[in-house]
């Protein structure tokens, strides 16, 4: 091993050597002829001497380089012999030369990049894995539900048709749990192919607002939620993930506004503004803690509501709040414990331009 690396050395200052081969022929040449020109005037030793000297010279001056650079190229071999190792590239430390330190720094560098990927890589995993394990266990409750009422029904069916219209509505709505529950999981797997999936254009929101409302329409009549939309607006954004974020709030305000009695409004406020235009949604449900609330667009996070409901997966605001991030636009949320929640979605052209200007290059 210690002789290829002799090998790779010489070989590596191959330059070097016949250089200082061509210089010392030149320089023997040149006293030849001059000895020859003027014959007597200087001893033939004298040039042995000299080309002894200079190949000696020569010579230690590689002797040392090599003793110099030793280290660092037994470094470098165990580094490539073990590159499968994430921290190989730690192992090369000992740089002589400005080159070498250089492709330390590099090393060091890329290192670095690659093992901030890997971890995020791993995070979006575990994330990814832990999302999959609680929407299993969300799922089972709609399901038991189901089975639970059937079962029911199967024993003594319902005789009224007051009891046959409440069995069907409750189906329904572990129905739409598993429906939401499964649109939740088909957006979130496609958020990291986000770029690839969006349509920006002028949309009008009171319209998707409406459609939204259509879809909820049952659920609001069962649980006196009355909704109601103020003003009108056309904002800069892609129309099905805008959708996707509007029907995860209201889904929220349904769910944590049907516990309280009496009749519950929903109130869609749509306002231009001279930077663009803004939508707030304000529900009469049962708020947020002010604990909770910088933590509820965080992954997996459900609060006191969500454990107190048993209906949370800790994934739908955190959705919103990504799909919202990536079209360019504001989410907020103002909530007072007891009143209701208030979410906000300022649209501004400038980051739907910027966010538009990414996709085309990327597409």
């Amino acid at each position: 091993m210690r002789l290829r690396s002799v090998a790779l050395f010489f070989r590596d200052r191959l330059i070097f050597v016949l250089s200082t081969f061509a210089i010392i022929g030149v320089g023997a040449c040149l006293m030849l002829l001059e000895n020859a020109r003027y014959p007597g005037m200087m001893d033939k030793s004298t040039i042995f001497y000299f080309v002894a000297a200079a190949a000696f010279i020569g010579g230690l001056g590689l002797l040392v380089d090599y003793i110099r650079n030793r280290e660092y190229h037994k470094q470098l071999r165990n580094a490539v012999e073990g590159s499968d190792d994430l921290q190989a590239a730690a192992i090369v430390q000992s740089a002589v030369t400005a080159e070498q330190q250089l492709v330390i720094r590099l090393l060091d560098r890329q290192n670095s990049a690659y093992l901030n990927k890997l971890g995020a890589y791993r995070r979006q995993q575990e994330l990814h894995n832990h999302f999959v394990l609680q929407w299993v266990h969300h799922m089972k409750t709609p399901l038991s539900v189901i089975d639970i009422l059937l079962q029911e029904s199967l024993k003594q069916m319902p005789s009224s048709e007051e009891e046959q219209k409440e069995l069907i509505l409750s189906l329904h709505e572990e129905a739409d749990r598993m429906t939401r529950g499964l649109e939740m999981l088909l957006y979130t797997a496609r958020l990291d192919k986000f770029e690839m999936d969006i349509h920006l254009k002028k949309v009008p929101l009171h319209n998707v607002i409406r459609e939204v409302m259509i879809a909820h329409k049952r659920l609001c009549i069962r649980h006196a939620v009355i909704p109601q939309i103020d003003g009108e607006a056309w904002p800069e954004t892609d129309e099905k993930w805008i959708t996707v974020v509007l029907n995860q709030i209201v889904s929220n305000a349904i769910k944590y506004s049907k516990h309280k009695q009496g009749m519950k409004s929903l109130v869609f406020h749509l306002e231009n503004t001279e930077t663009g235009c803004k939508i707030s949604i304000t529900d009469e449900g049962s708020g947020i803690a002010t604990h909770d609330i910088p933590r509820i667009f965080d992954p997996f996070f459900t609060g006191e509501n969500g454990q107190s409901a048993g209906e949370s997966t800790g994934m739908g605001l955190y959705l919103a709040k990504q799909v919202c991030g990536r079209l360019g636009h504001v989410l907020s949320v103002k909530s007072e414990l007891g009143r209701g929640t208030t979410f906000t979605i300022a649209f501004q052209p400038e980051s739907i331009h910027i966010l538009g200007g990414k996709t085309g290059k990327s597409m």
